[in-house]
């Protein structure tokens, strides 16, 4: 009897000498067949046992790629963008030019955009748009609000004060108010919405405001979106939009359209914007655009008349300091408010978000 444990324990001995250590440690036979798996499970929503068996794979087979970059995408799914991107990056530390990789670290990099550490902040601004012709007008916003990042979403609810000036000697002068709601649902890890209602007993803004707006991520970068935006004054007005959007590196570029449907047929609209992005907050931002069919929520009455328009609007946003961001912007409008009578149109913004509470 000892003589057999002293036969076998030598086995063990010679075979750990003289054979390779990795036919002990690899435990997984078809490294293909354990990626589908995996994959299979991360789509099903199993986010931690997909990183978990992922890990394991990477382990065990360090230099299969696709392994590395498909526990990247679910450690993103999981909001875990800082290690997501690590898990990236030593991949291409050895495959500089490896596209799968490259267009992983541009999704995870768009993804990690829209998340923020702050979880509840209070946030004022200001804006105003003005013309000359056929009389003078200037409509000017206040707003207030708050913002709060729930485990669906980030939601704002505030009150919007408008001031209008009409005419050279301001013969009428009104102030209104406007109550509204936004959220932003994250639906699955590739879709998210936009969320709107608002509500004013004026004249100047829509008694009723309602809007959604869908977006539906894919592969390498590229994100679509569509959406319906609702206005009540004294009639329904109705305006679809459609976009396509794509994030090459630091850059984020949209094509955007609008159907403003009328009883004599539809105008369309139609707008470009490039982003660059200088860390994952701070931006600038140059869009141009062309057409009749309203693109902003405030102005929509006076949008709904002109025959023909030209745009052009620049925006930035920066974090002032940790828990301080500032957003601005200024645009330019040629607009036709008759047959062949052109104006002159500006307007500009600016607004600041305090956080209260980070995550």
């Amino acid at each position: 009897m000892n003589r057999n444990i002293l036969l076998l324990i030598a086995a063990v001995i010679i075979s750990c000498l003289f054979f390779p250590a990795n036919l002990f440690s690899q435990q997984i036979p078809n490294p293909e067949s354990e990626y589908l798996r995996i994959r299979s499970s991360a789509f099903e929503g199993n986010y931690d046992f997909a990183a978990s068996a992922a890990r394991k794979l990477v382990n065990e087979f360090p230099d299969y790629g696709d392994a590395r970059i498909l526990l990247g995408r679910i450690l993103a799914w999981k909001k875990d963008y800082k290690q997501a991107l690590a898990v990236i990056d030593t991949l291409l530390q050895k495959e500089p030019g490896n596209a799968d990789a490259l267009s992983a670290r541009r999704d995870i990099s768009q993804w990690s955009k829209g998340s923020t550490p702050v979880a509840t902040d209070i946030r004022a601004g200001y804006s105003f748009d003005t013309f000359t012709e056929p009389n003078s007008r200037f409509w000017q916003v206040f707003n207030v609000g708050a913002g709060h990042r729930f485990g669906w979403g980030p939601a704002v609810a505030g009150i919007n004060t408008g001031n209008i000036s009409i005419g050279d000697s301001a013969s009428i002068h009104k102030t209104e108010m406007q109550f509204i709601a936004e959220a932003w649902p994250t639906l699955t890890t590739k879709n998210y919405a936009y969320l709107a209602y608002a509500f004013s007993p004026g004249i100047y803004f829509p008694k009723h405001r309602a809007a959604l707006e869908i977006w539906q991520m894919l592969p390498d970068g590229w994100a679509i979106s569509a959406g319906l935006n609702y206005y009540y004054f004294t009639r329904n007005i109705f305006i679809a939009g459609l976009s396509v959007e794509k994030y090459i590196s630091k850059y984020w570029f949209s094509a955007k359209g609008f159907v403003y449907f009328k009883d004599d047929g539809p105008t369309t609209s139609f707008f470009l914007n490039a982003r660059r992005y200088f860390n994952n907050t701070d931006y600038l931002q140059v869009g141009i655009g062309a057409g009749t069919a309203p693109d902003e929520p405030f102005d929509v009455q006076t949008d709904l008349m002109r025959l023909s328009a030209y745009s052009f609007r620049l925006t930035c946003s920066i974090n002032l300091t940790n828990k301080l961001t500032m957003r601005a912007g200024t645009g330019y409008s040629l607009e036709e408010h008759a047959e062949d009578i052109w104006r002159n149109r500006f307007e500009g913004n600016i607004n600041f978000i305090y956080a209260l509470k980070m995550k």
